[in-house]
């Protein structure tokens, strides 16, 4: 069953036709909306656990500091 099922794809497949599609400049503008989104999202994602990481370090840089002091 499982080969008849890779054959039939195999079949349709090759019988596929050219579309004659194209994007119009709609699609293309929401594309790229999109890329700059999750471009957007990342570096964001990215300070914020950066600015954490950061303050999570100096804490322990303070207490280091405070407990050499006394």
């Amino acid at each position: 069953m499982k080969s008849f099922i890779i054959y039939l794809f195999l079949f349709f497949s090759l019988l596929a036709t050219k579309a004659h599609a194209y994007i119009d400049p709609g699609s293309g503008s929401i594309i790229i909306q999109a890329i700059i989104g999750a471009i957007a999202t990342v570096a964001t994602t990215a300070s914020i656990y950066w600015n954490k990481l950061k303050n999570f370090f100096n804490k322990n840089k303070k207490k280091d500091d405070e407990e050499n002091e006394k």
